[in-house]
């Protein structure tokens, strides 16, 4: 077929990528093959059974699946299966089920089909392959989300086909539970032969010599804090300038929800960091005309309006920054009590664990979050550079004696003509109310817009006051 440095990793790979090929000559020299396996239409001859047009197939000269048994009851194609699965290991080709066949044609006419499947017919899958080899390490990557994964560094071993040199080990709680060591003997199978994994050591080739392994407490590639939270099987780095993770962290700050700094979206963000235009969030602020100009043919105007989004965004205000800065459990409006609670970034940074747990609607794992993320020293760092760039970190005076919504809870459901949800939602907490996402006995009203759906059924099963957009205009009169 090939050299043996380019030989193909297995069948299916060479089969799936010479079809693709764009040129027919390419896949000419390829050595393809196929079984035929039904005779889909025969005007000449009628065919009583299924076996008997294979052996037809067969006789005219196709190439036809040597391993087929016709059985006369279901104990015997229980046989056939166990020997197919007997002989697998030695078969020419590489298979992982067998397939049960009604023979008879007139009686599969009569069973029918489904939309997609035959009644007449059901596989039967293998056991996956096994195999052993050595675990020889066990590193870690970080994704994009900050989650650290384990990852197993194998001897390498064909399995299944396919050359089998690392795979994932998910999180500490599986290498705890599967008892892995460094340097085991381990079993590996690939998943549904797709997926490569580790099965479970083989204890009893322990040498003594094996290494524990710990999650690590700092990023591996920044040198950040990796906290593991209550609850959760994954440990995280929450290093807000990992390159690991810089990306979507620079697209979370820039994004609506952020400081909404419009037409930096992901792909002009992408393209600002592969042209090292900008390493980590801050420089953002520092950015020139010409470096944006440079993003597209005849781009000035397009710098220009970016450049006047950016400089806006540094007069958002304290709760915008505070989402923008991606702190885990922390959306809009955790945002927004935090900004009322400390009034600047400072206050929020200089906060205490307690403080923080005292405030409405963090809780103690929310709080952790907080005061993990606020305390590192690339968070620190950032918001000195956000400063020199005098982007806002203060609550600005929003002196509102006008607390007519204090302590009312509303629940938005349907679509709004007069308002969006982002803009009713505002109105309701200038007044000092809140605003939920989900309908409870603590809720006050649930302001029903047009095509309302679950929400407004449970308000009426709850007997919670429903208002209409009409209703709440009034109630927001002399705004």
């Amino acid at each position: 077929m090939q050299d043996e440095e380019n030989k193909f990793a297995n069948a299916r790979n060479l089969a799936a990528g010479s079809l693709r090929q764009l040129d027919s000559k390419i896949t000419a020299t390829r050595p393809l093959n196929i079984f035929i396996f039904n005779v889909q239409k025969c005007d000449d001859i009628k065919f009583e059974s299924h076996y008997e047009s294979l052996k037809y197939l067969e006789k005219i000269g196709f190439n036809v699946n040597p391993v087929k048994i016709l059985c006369n009851n279901i104990e015997e194609a229980k046989a056939a299966i166990n020997k197919i699965g007997n002989d697998r290991e030695n078969l020419a080709f590489g298979i992982d089920g067998a397939v049960i066949k009604v023979d008879n044609l007139e009686l599969r006419e009569k069973i029918g089909t489904t939309f997609k499947t035959p009644k007449w017919a059901i596989a039967y899958k293998y056991p996956p392959e096994q195999k052993e080899t050595v675990l020889k390490d066990i590193i870690c990557s970080v994704g994009r989300t900050g989650v650290i994964t384990p990852m197993a560094i194998l001897e390498p071993i064909v399995v299944a086909g396919s050359k089998i040199s690392k795979t994932t080990l998910h999180n500490e709680d599986f290498i705890k539970e599967k008892d892995l060591k460094i340097g085991d003997t381990v079993i590996i199978q690939k998943a549904g032969d797709v997926i490569p994994e580790v099965v479970k050591p083989v204890i009893e080739k322990r040498t003594g010599n094996e290494i524990e392994f710990s999650m690590p407490d700092k990023c591996p590639v920044c040198g950040g804090p990796a906290i593991r939270e209550v609850g959760e099987a994954a440990v995280r780095c929450i290093g807000i300038e990992c390159p690991a993770r810089n990306f979507k962290n620079i697209v979370h700050f820039t994004s609506k929800e952020g400081m909404n700094i419009d037409g930096l979206g992901e792909k002009i963000v992408a393209q600002l960091l592969d042209k090292k235009l900008i390493k980590n969030i801050s420089d953002i602020y520092f950015l020139k005309l010409e470096d944006i100009k440079s993003l597209k043919k005849d781009g000035t105007k397009f710098a220009q309006n970016l450049l006047d989004s950016i400089e806006n965004s540094k007069q958002n205000d304290l709760d915008k920054l505070i989402c923008a800065l991606g702190i885990r459990h922390i959306g809009s409006k955790s945002a927004k009590i935090l900004a009322k609670k400390f009034k600047s970034i400072d206050g929020l940074i200089n906060a205490n664990y307690e403080e923080l747990v005292l405030v409405e609607d963090i809780g103690e794992t929310t709080a952790d979050s907080i005061f993990d993320f606020l305390k590192q020293e690339q968070t620190i760092d950032l918001i000195k550079k956000l400063k020199v760039a005098n982007v806002n970190m203060n609550l600005k005076n929003k002196d509102n004696k006008d607390n007519r919504f204090e302590g009312k809870s509303f629940v938005l459901t349907g679509s709004l003509s007069s308002f969006t949800r982002d803009e009713a939602s505002k109105i309701i907490e200038d007044f000092g109310g809140k605003t939920s996402s989900s309908v409870s006995k603590k809720t006050d009203f649930v302001l029903a817009g047009e095509e309302a759906g679950s929400k407004l059924t449970k308000a009426n099963e709850l007997g919670i006051k429903v208002i209409s957009e009409e209703d709440f205009k009034l109630m927001i009169k002399n705004i």
